[in-house]
């Protein structure tokens, strides 16, 4: 019989949930650890509408990426993603930050989809633990080639910017990694294809020579939502195991 807590150590062992950075909230979140798990329903977040679905596929437990809990509650309510999910008798386990930095995590996940090769982790200097992934495309590329073939790898509408110069080498960040545009152009890379970025990030990378890409939070993370739930179960194969085909949020006209 596999357990919450089974696949907590699961996760652990290969997202180890001590990695995570300080100001995140991985790990085991609501629930009890020694349910009995038959289904799981994977996904990038823990809503309302997530929790609907994984109710649909009889799912004793969640796993995402975005923590349900990410500041301290000073209330919970009907309605509230964590008081539903305890009202249903549905537990949650979140893997965040400590999915980032996982090898084959998100942002291996990233590097493999646009075919990087000679793939170094990175660690910058306002995280402890190797966040970002750094390789060769498989050719040049000009700036525009490379937004092109991210936004059709992605599925995406994208913000760039034109670092004006050929890339050869791009770092990849998923998640909020504008704030990165400066020190990732120091180090000499030509491109950086992340999630967020704000418009005086964009300022740095063009003034630097970086070809910067905002290819969107939910569009640069979902990607290793699947892998996860593949892992799961290779792991668990008596379990069920579901993605859950959560919708993009953010509308562009």
């Amino acid at each position: 019989m596999t357990t919450v807590r089974d696949v907590y150590d699961f996760i652990d062992s290969i997202a180890p949930f001590s990695g995570q950075l300080e100001y995140d909230n991985s790990g085991f979140l609501v629930g009890d650890p020694d349910l009995a798990v038959r289904s799981v329903a994977v996904s990038l977040d823990i809503t309302r509408e997530t929790i609907e679905l994984a109710k649909e596929c009889g799912a004793e437990l969640i796993v995402s990426h975005h923590p349900v809990i990410y500041k301290p509650l000073k209330r919970l309510t009907k309605g509230e993603a964590a008081y539903e999910l305890a009202a249903s008798g549905i537990s949650a386990i979140c893997a965040h930050t400590s999915l980032d930095c996982a090898v084959d995590g998100v942002n291996d996940v990233l590097a493999d989809i646009f075919s990087l090769s000679k793939i170094e982790a990175v660690i910058t200097s306002d995280t402890p633990v190797p966040m970002v992934r750094v390789g060769f495309l498989p050719r040049p590329l000009s700036p525009y080639e490379l937004a092109v073939e991210v936004s059709e790898q992605l599925d995406c509408k994208l913000r760039w910017c034109d670092g004006g110069r050929p890339v050869e080498t791009v770092a990849v960040c998923g998640g909020s990694g504008g704030n990165l545009a400066a020190e990732i152009s120091e180090m000499g890379i030509d491109a950086l294809i992340t999630g967020d970025a704000n418009y005086h990030n964009f300022l740095d990378a063009a003034d630097s020579g970086l070809t910067l890409i905002a290819a969107g939070h939910f569009e640069t993370e979902y990607p290793a939502v699947p892998v996860l739930a593949e892992r799961l179960q290779d792991r668990f194969p008596d379990v069920v195991v579901t993605v859950l085909k959560q919708k993009r949020t953010i509308k562009h006209l």
